[in-house]
């Protein structure tokens, strides 16, 4: 698994290792993340990356954050609350110099809480597959201000997710096993 673009392109990532199912981890792979890059960067009327704080929700290897960082996102914070998943992300970060620009929090996704702070502008959300944490995660996300109005989301399911009522569905496509949906929260 390696970044597929930006000014990291090529770095290679800590990975599950083979045969590793104690980790319950299922990265994307680096084809549906640069098809999901392709997608942000030139399929929206403006590309989400530049700048933006990004929220990586069941982050796993955390490789969707680094590659959003790698083109241009200004800073990331790492959501997983498995324990195997934050060594992975730590390791990546460290591969990546990006200690600075990255926060890797203990949290159950589907359980946020409160946002103290700024939201956030683009938000990848990818569950484990059709076990309907994505909605939870999303729900509560919205429900404790953690998206910022006019963020993009991503959301990686087996199946199109059920899009809350306040979110705009804007573009969705099917990589092998994988659906990716690109929503909005519309600015008010």
């Amino acid at each position: 698994m390696r970044i597929v673009g930006g000014n990291l392109r090529g770095l290679k990532l800590a990975d599950i290792g083979e045969g590793d199912m104690d980790a319950h981890l299922r990265p994307t792979t680096d084809r549906v993340r640069e098809s999901i890059f392709n997608l942000l960067i030139n399929s929206l009327p403006q590309n989400p990356l530049p700048g933006a704080r990004v929220l990586d929700l069941f982050a796993g290897t955390g490789a969707l954050g680094l590659e959003a960082l790698s083109r241009g996102a200004g800073h990331v914070a790492f959501v997983d609350n498995g324990v195997k998943s934050r060594a992975l992300i730590r390791s990546n970060v460290e591969k990546a110099r990006a200690t600075a620009v990255t926060d890797i929090w203990r949290r159950d996704a589907t359980r946020l809480g409160e946002m103290h702070g700024r939201a956030y502008d683009l938000v990848f959300l990818d569950p484990p597959y059709s076990l309907g944490l994505g909605e939870r995660a999303i729900v509560s996300a919205l429900q404790g201000g953690w998206i910022a109005p006019g963020a993009t989301i991503v959301w990686e399911e087996a199946n199109p997710p059920l899009v809350p009522s306040q979110l705009l569905l804007i573009d969705q496509r099917r990589y092998g096993n994988s659906t990716v949906a690109i929503l909005r929260f519309p600015a008010v």
